[in-house]
């Protein structure tokens, strides 16, 4: 991206550009012209975007996913070629020929393998949809653009194919006994037995895609609610370790009672809300600029 007098000459606006986090052209603003501008420049850059959405409005419908006849054989070509893949590795794995990987077992060896052409094949769809889409789609420009909602496999699911659900990174295997649901073969390893959905969300699951789906989905709602118990407890027993640090005149961290932590501030006295993508700034030098100013 390169912006001469205020003109963009190649390059988009994207996340990187002007995110919360990466914000290329709000770093650069701020630092050469200062905080105040910086603050003007969101001000600005948000009445300019709303201005623009009232010319020029963004929709998302449901025929932002439609394909031709062309992509829709594509897409079935490939996943066929998959599940013929999956089938002929069982076979070997069936004849006693495959080949264990280090530290795997050959079941381990089987699984993560199709995993493998599964996942790929799940990929292939996305990028058969993506170059029928365009880049001109709404829901490319979201996903493309990294500031919007959704990503491209997320445009993958909708449109081409949702793929193998699994539990703690593995195909479904519980269930009833050597099967996961009552109408497959006893020892069936197929893709359609363990858990792999063909079908997209435009086109609709079947009831058994559906409830492979829902436990696969069902690992991620467990999971979000632990993780956040977990993190809002490990924040509160750092809040709780650390209230009573600060920095002292002479640079040192010490206890309220005066005790020295460390010598340096973070062992190199650089101090993070000061710092750009990394570069470490000198807190010595900036204190000494606070001090003069106080004089």
């Amino acid at each position: 991206m390169q912006i001469a007098n205020g003109q963009l000459l190649t390059g988009t606006i994207d996340k990187k550009s002007i995110g919360a986090f990466k914000g290329n052209i709000l770093q650069r603003t701020i630092r050469q012209h200062g905080q105040r501008r910086g603050a003007q420049f969101i001000d600005d850059f948000t009445k300019l975007s709303i201005r623009s959405i009232m010319f020029d409005g963004f929709s998302f419908g449901i025929d932002d996913e439609d394909l031709s006849k062309i992509e829709y054989k594509q897409i079935d070509e490939g996943l066929d070629e998959a599940m013929l893949d999956v089938e002929r590795r069982i076979q070997i794995y069936e004849e006693g020929q495959l080949e264990p990987m280090p530290g795997r077992t050959l079941e381990e060896t089987l699984e993560m393998q199709i995993m493998q052409v599964l996942g790929k094949a799940r990929d292939k769809t996305g990028e058969i949809a993506g170059r029928h889409l365009g880049l001109s789609n709404s829901a490319v420009v979201m996903a493309v653009s990294g500031g919007a909602r959704g990503s491209m496999l997320n445009l993958t699911q909708m449109a081409g194919c949702i793929g193998q659900q699994a539990v703690r990174g593995e195909r479904i295997t519980r269930g009833y006994e050597d099967r996961t649901l009552p109408h497959f073969k006893r020892g069936d390893r197929g893709a359609p037995a363990h858990g792999f959905v063909r079908n997209s969300y435009k086109s609709g699951l079947t009831p058994t895609e559906f409830f492979f789906h829902a436990i696969g989905g069902r690992e991620g709602l467990v999971d979000t609610a632990v993780r956040t118990s977990q993190s809002g407890y490990l924040q509160r027993r750092m809040i709780n370790a650390l209230q009573d640090l600060k920095v002292a005149y002479d640079l040192t961290v010490r206890t309220t009672g005066g005790r020295i932590i460390q010598f340096q501030y973070g062992e190199d006295s650089t101090d993070p809300s000061k710092a750009c993508f990394g570069d470490p700034v000198d807190v010595r030098g900036v204190l000494e600029n606070v001090l003069k100013e106080e004089v």
